[in-house]
């Protein structure tokens, strides 16, 4: 893929020039799966922004606290080096971020549910015109955050 280069240009119109795509989720331990996703999600632009899921929205959504808390989870995706930048999101608010990172692309999960819900419509309503991209899965038999999870649960611990 042939990368634009900006050196003539200011950071502000860079930014404005730059195909930016957001990727969002809980990444409660980062497996395979949440790499290939990130990876496709950073090849659709130029610059990729991941937006970690607060604790409050995971256990809001999921009915469970996350086995790593926010900042965990935030470290470990920013651990990886596929994002060019990695926040938290808002509580209360899960689209709120989406206005300051204006994003061309939005890059979604294979079973990424709730934040789609009413995604096209929230950003109709901030004027964010954002293309809605749903990654494939990869490998969900053995790459699934809920899989690993409960297979850790059930392993017998070592004698």
């Amino acid at each position: 893929m042939l990368k634009r280069t900006f050196y003539n240009y200011s950071i502000p119109v860079i930014l404005k020039i730059m195909k930016r795509v957001v990727a969002t989720g809980t990444f409660d331990g980062v497996h395979e799966g949440h790499k290939f996703f990130l990876n496709k999600a950073k090849s659709l632009g130029d610059w990729l922004g991941v937006v970690i899921a607060r604790d409050t929205t995971v256990e809001t959504i999921k009915g469970h606290t996350p086995t790593y808390n926010e900042s965990e989870r935030h470290a470990l995706v920013e651990s990886l080096h596929i994002a060019d930048v990695v926040v938290l999101g808002y509580p209360g608010d899960k689209y709120r971020i989406l206005t300051e990172l204006e994003p061309g692309i939005i890059a979604l999960g294979y079973d990424q549910q709730t934040f789609t819900k009413n995604l096209e419509n929230e950003l109709k309503i901030r004027d964010i015109n954002a293309t809605i991209v749903r990654i494939e899965a990869f490998h969900p038999e053995k790459y699934k955050s809920s899989l690993i999870k409960k297979a850790s649960q059930n392993r017998k611990p070592l004698q």
